[in-house]
């Protein structure tokens, strides 16, 4: 039986970007999530697929690991440094990596980072980051790394003019 993100990855070829959903916090009702039809969510490991209709679910699992299929980041498509870095945080988020083999990495990873975006905010991105890893608070960890994605496309789209 495969489990993870590789076999929902293989069955749902319509992938786009990176993308994380961290759902509403409701007071009453945990953290809602807002699902289209047929739309496949990964949670704490379980591949969800909606139904016919759109649904919302109400996640009472607090620090639940949700991830949208549609926007995870393919294999494929880490072809970047700040991809690279978000993809090990969400192999950590669908249980296909460890969490202690998997922080040094990304430790690493956005030591290389902090070399390249060094202004103010993009820094702050990367504190930010940094202490959610330290923190094992791998979702709040990739939502930060996430902002310096249109940022990575930027410097890469003014170095090939």
């Amino acid at each position: 039986v495969k489990r993870g993100l590789a076999p929902a990855l293989d069955r749902n070829k319509s992938l786009n970007h990176a993308r994380f959903a961290r759902p509403r916090c409701s007071s009453m009702s945990g953290l809602v999530l807002k699902l289209s039809p047929k739309e496949r969510v990964l949670i704490n490991g379980a591949v969800i697929e909606n139904g016919d209709r759109r649904s919302r679910l109400s996640i009472m699992t607090p620090n639940a690991n949700i991830l949208r299929l549609r926007d995870a980041i393919r294999p494929e498509e880490v072809n970047t440094p700040v991809r690279r870095v978000c993809y090990i945080a969400q192999l950590v988020l669908s249980g296909d990596a460890e969490t202690g083999d998997a922080r040094l990495q990304i430790l690493r990873g956005m030591e290389q980072l902090s070399q390249v975006f060094t202004d103010a905010d993009s820094r702050a991105q990367l504190a930010i980051a940094t202490d959610h890893i330290v923190n094992d608070q791998i979702y709040q960890a990739l939502k930060a790394l996430r902002t310096l994605l249109p940022r990575e496309e930027r410097l890469f789209a003014a170095s090939s003019r």
